[in-house]
């Protein structure tokens, strides 16, 4: 268990607890540490466009956040910064070419509908951005389906309808293209490095578990293989290293086990997998990440830790020890 630096109660799950130094700020505070390569490297490439996505998702985050806790009368929770982990994470995964309403509402949908109406923060059963983003997706696919040409490359190009990498009738970019994000996409579908940096911060500083990104991207790569295609292509194009670092990891969305986890994750990159290669959608993580948050409570129903001390326990260690 976390220590929790907001006096709301919570739910203990997965027995034993253990207590721990971190708290929702500090976990929250590394994950946007971790973002703030591909933030960076969005604007490079994307110009004062990417910037102001970020900026104003952020901002409606916490804004709609705080106003809500105004509302119910609550303590505030926006210092713990989650609404703005949600905020960059909404932005990620947006085009720089969307409107400035659509992010608002988007924020919204986010926020409101995703995560305060379930009971805010560590209550919600589904990634409040990647609920903003399909919401968005489905609402304006043709916003959320115009990027603009990288800025990194051509100078100063105006806007354009550029097909992602993902798209059918787009020309594969080169592995350094990939690697560099100077192609077509969403602010998180672009730089690889940045991305993988921030992956490796928080693996090392034990913010997320080694083994979900790892499993999820290594059952990418089996099924890759299996299917015919690059899985080193299939990885680095679109938001599949976006959802492993940041997405599947999420502490509220995801299982308690460690064997839960696992489970999840593979659930995902099937699902991605599925949608990728032969559904009509050009990228899949989103959807596939939805999909198995709602399975996320059956899969704690089976992968259930035995607490200490119990009959379970002690059968358990007298069988082991025959």
């Amino acid at each position: 268990m976390l220590a929790k630096d907001i006096t709301r109660p919570f739910d203990l799950k997965g027995a034993p607890q253990i207590a721990g130094p971190k708290t929702t700020r500090t976990i929250m505070r590394d994950v946007l540490i971790a973002l703030t390569p591909a933030c960076v490297a969005s604007v490079v490439i994307f110009g004062l466009d990417a910037a102001i996505v970020l900026a104003l998702s952020v901002l409606c985050c916490v804004g709609f956040e705080y106003l809500w806790c105004r509302f119910r009368k609550v303590d505030q929770t926006v210092f713990d910064l989650s609404a703005a982990v949600t905020g960059v994470l909404l932005a990620m995964n947006c085009p720089a070419t969307l409107p400035v309403p659509m992010v608002v509402v988007g924020a919204f949908v986010a926020i409101i509908v995703a995560k305060e109406l379930f009971g805010g923060i560590g209550r919600n059963i589904a990634n409040p951005a990647i609920v903003g983003r399909i919401f968005l997706a489905l609402s304006f696919p043709a916003a959320m389906a115009t990027f603009e040409v990288p800025r990194l490359v051509v100078g100063n190009a105006d806007l354009v309808s550029s097909a992602t990498p993902l798209a059918p009738s787009a020309a594969t970019p080169t592995l350094m293209q990939l690697l560099l994000g100077t192609h077509a996409g969403t602010l998180g579908e672009t730089c690889s490095v940045a991305l993988i940096l921030g992956m490796s911060y928080l693996i090392v500083t034990r913010t997320i578990r080694w083994e979900m990104p790892a499993t999820y991207l290594g059952a990418i790569c089996v099924l890759s293989v299996v299917c015919g295609r690059n899985p080193l292509v299939e990885i680095l194009e679109g938001g599949i290293l976006l959802g492993a670092g940041f997405m599947v990891t999420d502490y509220t969305t995801s299982p308690h086990t460690i064997g839960g986890k696992v489970v999840f994750c593979l659930g995902c990159a099937l699902s991605t997998c599925l949608i990728r290669f032969f559904g009509n959608l050009n990228e899949g993580v989103a959807y596939s990440i939805l999909f198995m948050n709602l399975l996320v409570p059956h899969i704690d129903r089976v992968f259930v830790n035995v607490p200490l001390g119990t009959e379970s326990a002690r059968k358990n260690k007298r069988k082991g020890g025959e």
